[in-house]
């Protein structure tokens, strides 16, 4: 059990508290069940970007997969070989495609014509050739939030088929390119396998066209966006979801690539937060918490649900409440109607669920410090990223009044 109590003493709250073995557990369970074939598990960094976070995955021989440049940075300097990281994303500007190509990265995931057309005039100008992987938008409902939905035509992620295929066509015909892979990602926080299995089928198929072109895919992406429990959901498990995949692939001699993020790290974490005071407003109730939207986003992005539970509760006058923090929005919550115990100034609410998607997506709205992150390893805590300061705020910022 983790001392959320004694944690909140030494570190003040809000807070953020990742539990680092059971992120281990989690890495080696979906590397355990790729086993069977070369495989690649690449951690998508925007679940959870602390170095030391990166950092502990790569003992386990981790890749990673990264949206920006500022993410490969942050996983070569956690220790992360170039040879197992892959830069993605819809809008690489040149600068971030020029400096991916001279890191020597595994491969750049190209999501459209236009991006690939930067990709080759950049390598032919730095007379380096580029490995590329396509995204494919097999357009399969993933079934699950459409703010996270990913693989169907409306969305801005991938090409189609028949562009893929020009697109690979024209890598096979380039002095710069080296089209080494094929990529799709439906979505995240998925709990069907029906989607995952008929995305790998076209996209699978789609490998065979090419190689009757003599283009020799070397790695399928399969992505990420295995879920997790939040609430009461019925999840997938990890052998079925590579047993899905690798039927996919009969008679194709392919590295799979595979990207969790959430899966990992998204229930290692918890936010711990202090109650400020009750109100009521008519028969409304509220709890009034030092956490806010800046810190934990998804509620109110989302409207995602986090258990939250309050802790040393006596379970006596429960009722329904608001839990809601201190930024000037309506949208500033973590749970509405949520059942808790009458609260007292002082009180520590754990928010469960945590650990992805939290500190990544946090902001200084309010001019509101970013929050300490602490990692919990063999029943030891460690301060991983320190609380923000004012003058940390405003660092940056010039004042043209000030003489």
């Amino acid at each position: 059990m983790i001392d959320f109590k004694n944690l909140a003493k030494k570190y003040q709250t809000p807070l953020y508290v990742y539990d680092f073995n059971y992120i281990k557990e989690q890495f080696l369970k979906i590397k355990e069940v790729f086993k069977a074939r070369k495989s690649l598990i690449c951690y998508a960094v925007k679940a959870n970007s602390n170095l030391s976070v990166i950092s502990h995955l790569s003992k386990f021989e981790a890749g990673t997969d990264c949206v920006s440049i500022g993410e490969v940075k942050r996983a070569l300097l956690a220790g992360i070989p170039n040879y197992k990281i892959i830069f993605s994303g819809v809008g690489k500007s040149d600068i971030e495609i020029r400096e991916a190509l001279e890191l020597g990265i595994l491969m750049i995931n190209v999501e459209s014509d236009a991006e690939l057309d930067r990709v080759e005039l950049i390598a032919s100008e730095l007379n380096i050739e580029a490995r590329v992987s396509i995204r494919v938008n097999p357009n399969i409902d993933p079934k699950t939030h459409p703010y996270i939905s990913t693989g169907l035509h409306e969305n801005k992620f991938g090409v189609d088929i028949d562009t893929a295929k020009r697109m690979f066509i024209k890598c096979k015909n380039s002095k710069s390119l080296n089209p080494v892979g094929i990529h799709f990602h439906i979505g995240s926080q998925l709990t069907d396998l029906e989607p995952i299995y008929e995305s790998s089928k076209i996209v699978a198929d789609l490998v065979r066209n090419l190689k009757a072109l003599k283009i020799d895919i070397k790695f399928f992406d399969i992505g990420g966006g295995v879920g997790i429990k939040y609430d009461d959901e019925t999840t997938i498990e990890p052998y079925n979801y590579a047993q899905v995949i690798l039927n996919s692939l009969n008679g194709l001699d392919v590295t799979v690539v595979c990207e969790p993020g959430r899966f990992i790290v998204g229930n290692s974490g918890y936010f711990i937060t202090k109650v400020l005071y009750e109100k009521v407003n008519s028969d409304k109730r509220f709890v009034i918490v030092d956490g806010a939207m800046n810190d934990l986003l998804r509620p109110s992005l989302y409207n995602a649900y986090h258990k939250i539970e309050l802790l040393d509760s006596t379970d006596e006058n429960i009722s329904k409440c608001n839990i809601v923090g201190p930024i000037c929005e309506s949208g500033d919550f973590f749970g509405k109607d949520v059942e808790l115990p009458e609260t007292k100034h002082d009180d520590l609410l754990a928010i469960h669920s945590c650990g992805a998607y939290g500190f990544t997506m946090s902001s200084n709205y309010n001019t509101r410090g970013k929050v300490a992150e602490v990692a919990i390893i063999d029943g030891e805590d460690y301060l991983i990223r320190e609380r923000e300061s004012f003058e940390d705020l405003i660092a940056k910022e010039k004042d043209l009044m000030i003489k």
